[in-house]
């Protein structure tokens, strides 16, 4: 299950994302207008394992973008596994860049194919959390493994010496 939660305040682009991402078996969709319902709901899922995605629509009026670093990063602080997208006006992409020092996944501009370039890099975030998954897994199972491996040497080396006669 992937939580795609959106910080929009004139929700303009919530249900653009509703629509694409329509499957509720593999998508959660959930919407904010406060950014403090928008954090605490990233505190309250702090547990959770799932992939979570956030995507900030940055308005346009907004000059100085102080609120936007701050909200990053309470993201990354309380999930830093969660994933970060920044909607933004294609005239201050470049000001949103130099003013967000924390790590953002994509920068992606206001315009007609935003909503593909979201679902996009939605795509990619979940191929990154399912690789880090199967990844422990993997290692999990290479340790039981070489232990496996170890404890049979063990005993083969121990039968060895009380037993020379098997062998």
């Amino acid at each position: 299950m992937t939580y795609l939660i959106c910080f929009d305040d004139h929700r303009n682009f919530t249900d653009d994302i509703r629509k694409r991402f329509s499957d509720n078996t593999r998508y959660t969709v959930l919407s904010f207008i406060t950014q403090s319902d928008f954090t605490e709901h990233f505190i309250r899922e702090k547990e959770n394992k799932s992939c979570k995605v956030a995507i900030i629509g940055v308005p346009d009026v907004l000059d100085n973008y102080d609120l936007v670093e701050k909200l990053t990063s309470e993201i990354k602080k309380s999930d830093p596994m969660a994933g970060i997208i920044l909607l933004i006006n294609g005239e201050k992409l470049e000001l949103v860049k130099k003013a967000v020092r924390t790590n953002i996944d994509a920068y992606i501009p206001r315009n007609s194919n935003s909503i593909l370039r979201i679902h996009n890099t939605v795509k990619r975030l979940i191929s990154i959390h399912n690789i880090s998954t199967f990844r422990k897994k993997r290692n999990l199972a290479l340790y039981v493994l070489l232990s496996f491996i170890l404890l049979s040497v063990l005993i083969l080396v121990i039968s060895f010496f009380k037993a020379p006669q098997y062998f």
